[in-house]
């Protein structure tokens, strides 16, 4: 091997300056030669924005075909750790795709040098790419993995090696890795040398099936004729793939990518690796691919750690390669980066989750020992504590006294209502499921329901989970866009809509068959593409069991059973993955919490909480009003829905609570009388002003209003009623009450920075991110691999350790504390704190002194300026609706000082707050201080709402 290192000299002086090598460097005077079918490998200029030139060199090996071949390569720690720094923890062999090169891995090579334990980053440049050898002829995909199993030798790498790739590259990558799996089992490197320790593939394939045609964005660039235009004699391919990151790249970045590109001959190797895309079973490289399939199925098999980086806004490699990744390697992490596109290393989060994942999984597997065999023997699955999700539906149906009782009721806008016995509701269930079965739902595939609440919804939910299959709840309040997001990345293999949601699942080309619901003609449901319609699928269900069908048995506890979305109101909605267990015991704390069960029927206006009723024996209540907006919620309606079900209990979002004050002016008297009977009232989702609460109990004297803490993780957290809040008192921030049985709150105190630490604590007055513990804690993230990762980092106290047993923790993301009597205050979000030079400043406390001067209806604290002169600012919705936007005038502005004991830098009224979608209650902070932000530089800001 001979290696050429970058030479010294000033910024911007390249290798061979003068020559003609020197000249692909792009940013060099002088004119270039003319274009040859050949070009020798050279180093990249100095100055390329996040590149080390310290990192480049020349390297020479030989091809597969035996020809010795310059390559240019970054890797970081070419002598080892000989420099003085900490023992190498191994080496991140990285492989880019087309039409990068290697500086697509600048990110990972940075903080892998900087991380501990440090990591060697070899990034290649393939040949034919970026600034390696241009050998003049096209090269096939069984050539590029042979070409680097090549390099490795001459490189000389030993010790643990983690394979990384993306695009075609990653494909490259899994090859290689196949091949030194294969190797080492044949005893090739018994001596010591490449101890493959993982794969971390992005934005690539496992496979490629023959049969399809060429993937999304090449589908134009493959056609004949078309190919050379846009690849080799022109950028126009080069410049596209820049052009998908979100946010774009810098003109710098984007000019270093295309820094080796500048020539036809130089661009050759893009137009060449496009054509070797193996479209078609007749393709030369069908067999290097169908190869490579096999090969991942072999790492599958061996259980080598593996980690899927996902940019969900690729338009060249979609979502069936995720689908077709997880379904390859099941045992795979994966992590969806949101807003990421095709080039998904640029994203701030990739090296971040590639260097945790290394911490977790491949560093502390070896260090805890080799991992479970995947033929081992499973272990015995625990009990569950408590009932199981079937069981309360079960036991009213077979009750003679109680099976025509009612189960759900749906309440019409005319007074008018359809009432569904427990009876009926278990008959259908097993119907729904019989007929599932029949159709081809199968354990562990994943279903989407969008349906309304009501008794068909119901049904459809408990014969998705009968038969074993993973329900996919996401609330239409998301939007089309928060929708679209939420069922494609949740990867699902059915859609059981009414006729709206079919309509944009075939518009959207969302995934999966299709089951309609709800009114529907028979051209419709042609034109919708649906496979059957759920009265269908119940017949067939009634004909198998009537002929002696039986359903398999009840899924094991710790089988997933459902994912269910987050509001999305403080970021891309996350799905949250339970299992049956635990969607059992979420069912059974929520009934302590809020007091339902049998003989106690519930008005829910919030849709997941009314899919509880019958995992708990209770009636379910849907009032009339559009279930995606609560604020349509009026009194007269909740009024019919709690006459309609003789309910004790009732559930009402914020929002709903709010309008339903609005319009009790109307209600009648009989109306009023039914309300009168409500004896728990409860809101939740986001904080209710006390004053609000006390309002509502005018309605229903005899409810003590109660307001659970809790999110789409782990509900309830805690629990709190009006009156506990009045004995409370004043405090910072709003009181929320205690644990609910079984739950233990924490708090992980912040540092001056604003973060949160790892540490516990459960002592009074310290103000921190709030922790839950419990069994009834999510069991992850789906395909969010980073961020369940940083839910549950946390150190407890051996105390709270015992105090949560067997349960999880959960990271809520807001910040509160504990007080002397154990009650939980939360002050706010942990994105929303404010640090300034001098301080952290939690927003809620400020917020609701604000709130309370006259004339503020409702406040917003933000900062601006850069944190060495950050200044606290208020921006508050009037109690009298201001036109535009207008700084407060100086005595109320004074007031919301004095009031907040704040020297505030601006009051600024303005004509509304945003508010995030679901709740319509959440006030998006961090709009609301980028505005400000541009409004007091005296920037033309917009609306801000």
């Amino acid at each position: 091997m001979t290696t050429e290192p970058t030479p010294a000299g000033p910024p911007g002086a390249g290798a061979h300056a003068g020559s003609p090598a020197g000249a692909r460097a792009g940013s060099r005077p002088g004119p270039r030669p003319p274009a040859s079918p050949t070009l020798p490998a050279v180093l990249p200029p100095r100055d390329l924005p996040g590149l080390d030139p310290r990192w480049s060199r020349l390297v020479s090996a030989p091809d597969a075909a035996g020809v010795e071949r310059r390559w240019h390569v970054l890797d970081t720690a070419p002598d080892g750790a000989a420099d003085g720094a900490a023992e190498l923890a191994g080496t991140l062999l990285c492989v880019h795709g087309n039409p990068t090169w290697s500086y697509l891995w600048r990110h990972l090579a940075a903080q892998a040098s900087r991380h501990e334990p440090r990591w060697r980053v070899v990034a290649v440049d393939q040949l034919e790419m970026g600034w390696s050898e241009r050998t003049g002829r096209s090269r096939r995909l069984a050539e590029r993995v042979e070409d680097l199993a090549n390099l490795v030798e001459v490189l000389g790498l030993s010790g643990r090696v983690v394979a990384v790739g993306q695009d075609w590259g990653g494909i490259v990558a899994s090859g290689w890795a196949a091949g030194e799996l294969a190797r080492s089992a044949r005893g090739r490197h018994s001596g010591s040398r490449v101890h493959l320790a993982g794969l971390v593939v992005a934005n690539t394939a496992a496979s490629y099936p023959a049969s399809a045609p060429a993937p999304g964005a090449l589908k134009l660039a493959t056609l004949p004729g078309v190919l050379p235009a846009v690849t080799s004699r022109s950028e126009l391919f080069l410049r596209t793939t820049l052009a998908l990151p979100r946010p774009a790249l810098e003109p710098a970045v984007r000019a270093a990518y295309r820094a080796p590109y500048r020539t036809r001959a130089e661009r050759a190797g893009i137009e060449a690796f496009v054509a070797d895309v193996p479209i078609g079973p007749a393709h030369p490289s069908r067999p290097a691919l169908d190869a490579v399939t096999d090969g991942v199925a072999a790492l599958a098999a061996a259980q080598l750690p593996t980690l899927v980086l996902w940019g969900p806004r690729d338009p060249v490699f979609g979502e069936e390669f995720l689908r077709d990744w997880r379904r390859r390697v099941p045992h795979a992490d994966v992590h969806r980066l949101a807003t990421a596109s095709h080039l998904s290393p640029e994203d701030s989060l990739f090296a971040p989750a590639v260097l945790r994942w290394l911490d977790e999984r491949v560093l502390r597997a070896a260090a805890d020992g080799p991992a479970v065999p995947a033929d081992a023997p499973a272990v015995p699955e625990p009990a569950v504590a408590g009932p199981g999700v079937f069981d309360a539906l079960a036991a009213q149906a077979a009750d003679p006294a109680g099976a025509d009782a009612p189960a759900v009721v749906e309440v019409a806008a005319d007074g008018g209502s359809r009432t569904v016995g427990w009876g009926l509701l278990q008959r259908r269930t097993d119907e729904l499921a019989a007929g599932l079965l029949a159709l081809g739902v199968r354990p562990g595939q994943r279903v989407s329901l969008l349906v309304p609440p009501g008794a068909d919804l119901t049904a459809a939910l408990y014969a998705v989970l009968r038969v074993g299959a993973v329900a996919v709840v996401a609330d239409a309040g998301l939007g089309v866009r928060g929708l679209t997001r939420a069922v494609t990345g949740a990867g699902v293999d059915w859609v059981v809509g009414v006729p709206k949601a079919l309509a944009a699942a075939r518009a959207l080309r969302w995934p999966g068959r299709r089951i309609a619901a709800g009114d529907v003609s028979g051209v419709a449901l042609r034109a919708l593409g649906v496979t059957a319609h759920l009265v269908d699928v119940a017949r067939t269900g009634a004909q198998r069991l009537a002929a002696g069908a039986a359903l398999p048995p009840v899924p094991q506890p710790s089988a997933q059973a459902a994912v269910l979305f987050t509001s999305g109101s403080t970021g891309p909605a996350k799905g949250v993955v339970y299992t049956h267990a635990q969607l059992a015991q979420l069912a059974q704390a929520m009934g302590r919490t809020i007091r339902i069960g049998p003989g106690q029927p519930l008005v829910s206006a919030f849709a997941p909480f009314a899919l509880f009723g019958p995992a708990l024996g209770a009636t379910c209540v849907v009032p009339a009003m559009d279930v995606t907006r609560p604020a349509t919620l009026t009194a007269g309606a909740l009024a019919d829905a709690v006459a309609a079900g003789r309910a004790t209990s009732v559930f009402l979002a914020p929002a709903a609570v709010v309008n339903v004050l609005a319009t009790a002016d109307a209600l009648s008297d009989a109306q009023r009388r039914a309300l009168a009977g409500v004896r728990v009232l409860l809101s939740a989702g986001a904080p209710v002003p006390t004053p609000l609460l006390q309002r509502v109990r005018e309605l229903m004297p005899l409810a003590d209003p109660r307001t659970p803490y809790g999110a789409t993780e782990v509900l309830p957290a805690t629990d709190v009623g009006l009156s506990d809040v009045l004995e409370a008192g004043d405090g910072e921030g709003i009181c929320v009450g205690r644990p609910v049985e079984g739950v233990v709150v924490a708090v992980a105190p912040l540092d001056a920075d604003g973060r949160a630490g790892l540490e516990l604590v459960d002592v009074p007055g310290v103000s921190g991110e709030v922790v839950v513990g419990g069994r009834h804690v999510k069991d992850h993230y789906d395909q969010l691999w980073l961020t369940q990762a940083a839910s549950v980092d946390v150190r407890p106290s051996p105390a709270l350790r015992a105090a949560v047993g067997a349960g999880r923790w959960h990271r809520t993301g807001d910040v509160g504390h504990l007080d002397e009597a154990g009650r939980v205050w939360i002050e706010g979000r942990l994105a929303h704190v404010v640090v300034t030079a001098d301080e952290v400043v939690t927003p809620v406390g400020i917020e609701q002194r604000a709130e309370g001067v006259a004339g503020i209806a409702r406040a917003a604290l933000v900062g601006v300026g850069p944190r060495a002169a950050r200044q606290l600012v208020v921006v508050a919705e009037a109690s009298t609706p201001v036109a535009r936007t207008t700084v407060a005038d100086p005595e109320l502005a004074e007031a919301v000082r004095a009031a907040t004991g704040r020297n505030l830098a601006a009051v600024l009224l303005v004509p509304a707050l945003p508010t995030d979608v679901r709740h319509n209650s959440k006030i998006d902070r961090a709009r609301v201080g980028a505005w400000a932000e541009r409004t007091l530089a005296g920037e033309r800001a917009g609306r801000l709402a």
